[in-house]
């Protein structure tokens, strides 16, 4: 009986013997005419008809590759370290002009930095690298990629040390329709000028509790008034760069935890089952590793600041997570990734001037989401690692790891953040300005019912609303016992009615 053969990567990667981060999509070639589909978990598998066929060289199946299973630049590099080379220079000598030919010969020299024995092309139209349906490609080059030699224009986001892909979704598509900052404006147009100015102050504190609550964390009131004032300067100035990097990390740590410089052991993110037994989650890169890959990073996140064509939330998602993928420090990498993206996303213009969007907080309430894109790169690298604990779960990494992070599909974090940039908008901002709407209007219903302090009056509305809109006896009793039982069942009937749901 004859089965189904692997093709395009598919095929590199078995003649090979090599394990690879799976790619969005495989292909297979079938004995008959048929072509058929399969998509598991967004992954989608083709197996098309037998006159696919490309043949049983490495070449074909480069070209067959970057046809139908696309540009994948960490199953690439992980295949041109071990490819028969002459017989791949061969594939490009007999036809270095193929638009297919042009490109994988470029990204063997790109990936490997080895330059083959093959003449600069000399005439012929300049060819993008990347086809500007299909991914988020640069638009503005500089003159180092408009590259001569194979006459290919390097419209990748990225650099050689660090360059995500984000692949052009359908999902995506119909995200990027939206006009944010237009349903923002929308949205606050209908509320007062002044309660939009007390807004950004309770957006701070809303952004700042929810992210130190997504890592389990209960800062003392300085490390949250510092993160607060971190946030409020995230329109001003761009931070990602080394010393900020640092700076912002030493800001909204422990000072037992401040790092001088990126750290230099091998970090990770596990779980203690029981004393000794940890279960990992996520395994960062070898420290030796580090500090080009955050170097490619940096360089990077300039190149996109160039790229006008390249949509905010698909730069903030880049750089924001590809910081919290290299984990550069001990410590505050979750804070400072989340952080990013609302630098990125002020820098960029998409966020009104005098708002804030609390990202983290729809990260907090929507965490299977939030999970899910942290897992979409996690879980396959956790199968790739040679790693070992020894008995103080300190972690050493066998083998060269940083391809994994320096080429990563960022396709399912893209779409994640423009998930949680549009909750934020539609229902995170409209529940911050509803919920000071509710206080003005309580407040002033209270103050006349009593005459008490704003404190008081704060106080009173906070524990109604943590109590379903009534006080309890303790708090009765403790805090505004000098208060009658029929001015409490007011103020209590005054908090139900203006914030019900």
């Amino acid at each position: 009986m004859q089965h189904n053969r692997p093709a395009g990567y598919a095929f590199l990667l078995e003649k090979y013997e090599l394990d690879a981060i799976p790619n969005w999509h495989s292909s297979w070639v079938g004995q008959t005419g048929v072509r058929s589909e399969i998509i598991q978990e967004e992954l989608v598998e083709t197996t098309y008809p037998r006159a696919y066929w490309p043949g049983a060289g490495d070449g074909n199946h480069l070209e067959f590759a970057l046809k139908y299973d696309g540009i994948n630049l960490a199953t690439l590099a992980l295949i041109f370290k071990v490819i028969d080379i002459e017989p791949l220079h061969d594939w490009i000598a007999s036809k270095p002009t193929g638009k297919y030919t042009r490109k994988i010969w470029f990204l063997y020299e790109y990936l490997t930095g080895r330059q083959l024995p093959i003449a600069d092309l000399t005439q012929g139209n300049y060819i993008c690298l990347l086809e500007n349906n299909k991914y988020y490609a640069a638009s503005r080059l500089s003159s180092r990629e408009i590259v001569q030699r194979q006459r290919i224009n390097n419209n990748l986001p990225g650099s050689p040390e660090f360059c995500p892909i984000v692949r052009r979704t359908e999902k995506l598509a119909e995200m990027e329709r939206i006009d944010i900052t237009q349903r923002c404006e929308e949205i606050i147009a209908s509320y007062p000028q002044e309660l939009l100015k007390r807004a950004l102050n309770y957006l701070y504190r809303k952004e700042t509790k929810a992210s130190f609550e997504i890592e389990h964390i209960k800062p003392d009131s300085s490390r949250t008034d510092r993160f607060i004032a971190l946030l409020a300067t995230a329109e001003h100035r761009d931070f990602c760069e080394k010393e900020l990097l640092i700076e912002i990390q030493n800001s909204i740590v422990d000072s037992r935890f401040r790092d001088t410089d990126y750290r230099q052991n091998q970090n990770y993110v596990g779980e203690t089952l029981f004393p000794g037994r940890e279960k990992i989650h996520y395994i960062s890169p070898k420290p030796e590793e580090l500090t080009g890959l955050v170097n490619g990073f940096i360089s990077t996140h300039q190149k996109l600041k160039r790229q006008t064509g390249i949509p905010a939330v698909v730069h903030a998602a880049i750089i924001a997570w590809g910081f919290v993928f290299l984990h550069p420090f001990e410590d505050g990498n979750g804070r400072i990734h989340r952080f990013l993206i609302h630098n990125i996303l002020a820098q960029r213009g998409l966020v009104p001037e005098g708002l804030m969007f609390p990202v983290s907080a729809a990260m907090l309430d929507n965490p299977i989401l939030y999970d899910r894109s942290l897992e979409a790169f996690s879980v396959p690298l956790l199968k790739l690692i040679d790693y070992e604990l020894d008995d103080s779960c300190e972690m050493s990494v066998s083998g060269q790891t940083g391809i994994w992070y320096r080429y990563i599909d960022m396709t399912a974090q893209v779409e994640a953040l423009y998930e949680f940039v549009i909750k934020t908008v539609d229902e995170e901002l409209k529940k911050v300005l509803d919920f000071l709407v509710g206080y003005d209007k309580t407040k002033k219903t209270l103050q006349e019912i009593v005459d008490m302090p704003d404190r008081q009056i704060d106080l009173f509305i906070r524990l109604c609303l943590q109590n379903s809109g009534r006080l309890s006896v303790t708090k009765r009793e403790s805090r505004f016992g000098m208060l009658t039982d029929e001015k409490i069942e007011r103020m209590e009937t005054a908090v139900r009615t203006n914030y019900a749901s």
